[in-house]
């Protein structure tokens, strides 16, 4: 029996003086570290937002686009291109349903997963 790779959407943020161009430049990027991961990006989601939402990091409105979409579309996990908070983490798992991560843990994992030695894997 195989075992069938994550199917994961994509979150970037442009906060004031970031250009969107910049947020897709990154966002291209955090593709390919998800692939190297071994999960399949399905979507990109782009938000531009003055402030950011302490609690969710993102807009309820968007939040909602995402989850709506994670629904339709049977996702397993949500990549966040900034780094969160554990409480956002912990908030937007709770509101999407699925399990997120950030482009720092997303990283961590895939040295993890290389990793031969007791001492590198730690």
């Amino acid at each position: 029996m195989d075992i069938l790779p994550e199917k994961a959407v994509l979150i970037g943020v442009a906060v004031n003086d970031q250009s969107l161009p910049q947020i897709e430049d990154n966002l291209n990027e955090l593709e390919l570290l998800t692939e190297t991961a071994g999960a399949v990006p399905v979507r990109k989601f782009i938000q531009k937002l003055e402030t950011l939402n302490s609690r969710t990091f993102i807009g309820k409105g968007k939040l909602e686009e995402i989850h709506d979409f994670i629904r339709n579309k049977s996702i397993d996990l949500a990549i966040f291109d900034d780094e969160l908070s554990p409480s956002q983490i912990r908030n937007i798992e709770k509101e999407l349903e699925i399990r997120v991560i950030d482009r720092t843990n997303l990283i961590l994992d895939i040295f993890a997963s290389r990793a031969k030695t007791a001492y590198a894997k730690t």
